[in-house]
């Protein structure tokens, strides 16, 4: 039986940092967190580290102090080619205005990079991201969101809580 392995968006460390478990409240998340990405159950994106580690702050510092952590290079051809799709499936979508493809587009936006990387690695993404409810192509969104694209790409998404949970977390 495979164990469902997860891919974390850079929402889903920031929020609990400045949030639900600061380093000072809740030293046994951050702990459980590193365990879980060094034994592979939970994998980073190139980018969501490097956004991370541009920050100063004590997340920054926790990312920087990492040792033998699962990280996915994004550009390999595989993932590439799957992220022109990711980019391709929003710019086809009716329920989306122009400025959706242009907002994930930029060099620096994961969130496509995060869906192509889980469809090509099956993976599910943890996000704090939730559908847009209101997708019509009568009143486009400007907004792609992580759950709404990644269902065309058969990808799982789910929060935070869910992943500590499958992961045996405890505070």
């Amino acid at each position: 039986m495979n164990q469902e392995v997860f891919l974390i968006d850079t929402n889903a460390l920031l929020t609990p940092h400045l949030m639900y478990y600061p380093f000072d409240l809740a030293p046994s998340f951050w702990e459980q967190l590193e365990e879980k990405l060094k034994d592979g159950s939970v994998i980073l994106l190139d980018m969501v580290k490097n956004e991370i580690t541009e920050g100063h702050d004590e997340l920054s510092n926790w990312m920087k102090s990492l040792q033998g952590i699962n990280i996915i290079d994004h550009r390999t051809p595989e993932i590439i080619e799957k992220y022109s799709r990711v980019l391709g499936a929003v710019q086809s979508n009716t329920c989306y205005k122009q400025s959706a493809l242009a907002e994930w587009s930029r060099e620096s936006v994961a969130d496509p990079w995060l869906i192509a990387t889980a469809a090509v690695r099956k993976l599910t993404i943890v996000t704090f991201e939730k559908k847009n409810g209101g997708l019509s192509p009568k009143n486009p969104s400007k907004n792609a969101k992580i759950p709404d694209v990644a269902i065309e790409f058969g990808v799982s998404v789910c929060d935070l809580y869910y992943m500590m949970r499958s992961l045996s977390f405890r505070l």
